[in-house]
């Protein structure tokens, strides 16, 4: 009997085949994405909002919701991750992000780092801290 993780696994391995067997398989790749590298849950999914298909296809679509939310957490945090890189503060990250103060931005890091998996099996609260947190001249 499998386990809750290897049945999701599993239906997520066959939503992502049904889709690349309808067409998807033969989007160009993205020219930051090593070779072979295959389509995203989140192509996947625009793929299947660009060409429609059936029910079948729209459940497989469905099916990789979880896989592009992941997706989009990562970018997220890279992206925050490089910003903070640059140089820029959380003042303007925050504003870029629509948010109303520094720490909502710091917050929302700390949120996605908790939902992500460590490599390093550290708790996210024990990562190395060079991102800086808000300081008062920062508010």
């Amino acid at each position: 009997m499998q386990s809750n993780d290897q049945a999701d696994a599993s239906r997520e391995r066959h939503a992502r085949q049904q889709l690349l067997d309808l067409g998807a398989d033969e989007l160009d790749r993205r020219p930051w994405q090593p070779g072979p590298v295959p389509p995203s849950a989140v192509d996947l999914i625009q793929f299947f909002l660009w060409k429609g298909h059936d029910k079948e296809a729209a459940l497989a679509a469905l099916q990789l919701l979880s896989a592009a939310r992941a997706e989009i957490d990562q970018l997220e945090t890279g992206l925050l991750f490089a910003a903070r890189g640059l140089g820029l503060t959380w003042v303007q990250m925050a504003q870029a992000q629509g948010l109303n103060s520094p720490q909502a931005s710091q917050q929302r890091l700390d949120r996605l780092l908790a939902r992500t998996d460590q490599p390093s099996g550290r708790p996210s609260d024990q990562l190395p801290g060079q991102l800086g947190r808000v300081r008062r001249d920062e508010s």
